[in-house]
C-alpha cells in the first residue's frame, strides 16, 4: 500500500472531526489523526500508543503489549473514517458502519507504549452498503499487523 498526497481541503483530520464521524470515545477511540486521504481509495491515520492506555494494566503487567484485537479495531475505525470522508456531504446522513468480518489477520511485531501506529487502509470494494478494505498497521515503517476487513452499514 502506498500513501497518496493528501487533499489539503480535507486534511488534517484531528480527533474533534473524528468524533463527528465515529461513535467511539475514550478509551475505545483508537484513531488520533488522519494524515493522508484519497476519496474512495485509501486513508492513512495514526494512533499514538501511550503507557496510559487502560489495557496496559493487564496486558501485560511489567511487559506492556498492545492487544492485537485492538490493532484490528483501530484498522476498522480507520476504514470507517475513509467511508465517512468519501461520502457526499449530507448533514443529515451520518451512517454507522459495523465490523462484520476479518480475514487473513496477521501479526508480525509487538506494539508497545511509545510507538506510533500508522494505520493504512485501502478500499477494495463497496457494494450494497458493505465495504471491503485491505489494511496494514505499521510502526517505524515496518508492518506489525495486516488484515482484510469487511464493514457494513447499520440497517434502519
Amino acid at each position: 500500500m502506498t500513501t497518496e498526497t493528501a487533499n489539503p481541503a480535507v486534511l488534517p483530520v484531528d480527533v474533534r472531526r473524528i468524533f463527528e464521524m465515529l461513535p467511539h470515545r475514550y478509551p475505545f477511540l483508537l484513531v488520533d489523526r488522519v494524515i493522508a486521504f484519497e476519496p474512495g481509495k485509501r486513508l492513512t491515520a495514526i494512533k499514538n500508543v501511550t503507557v496510559n492506555e487502560p489495557y496496559f494494566q493487564g496486558h501485560f503487567p511489567g511487559n506492556p503489549v498492545m492487544p492485537g484485537v485492538l490493532i484490528l479495531e483501530a484498522l476498522a475505525q480507520a476504514s470507517g473514517i475513509l467511508v465517512q470522508l468519501s461520502a457526499p456531504s449530507d448533514p443529515d446522513a451520518n451512517p454507522l458502519y459495523y465490523l462484520v468480518k476479518i480475514d487473513k489477520a496477521r501479526f508480525s511485531k509487538i506494539v508497545r507504549p511509545g510507538d506510533q501506529l500508522v494505520l493504512e487502509v485501502e478500499q477494495k470494494r463497496m457494494v450494497m452498503r458493505m465495504g471491503q478494505f485491505l489494511c496494514q498497521a505499521k510502526v517505524d515503517g515496518e508492518v506489525v499487523a495486516s488484515a482484510e476487513v469487511l464493514c457494513a452499514e447499520r440497517g434502519a
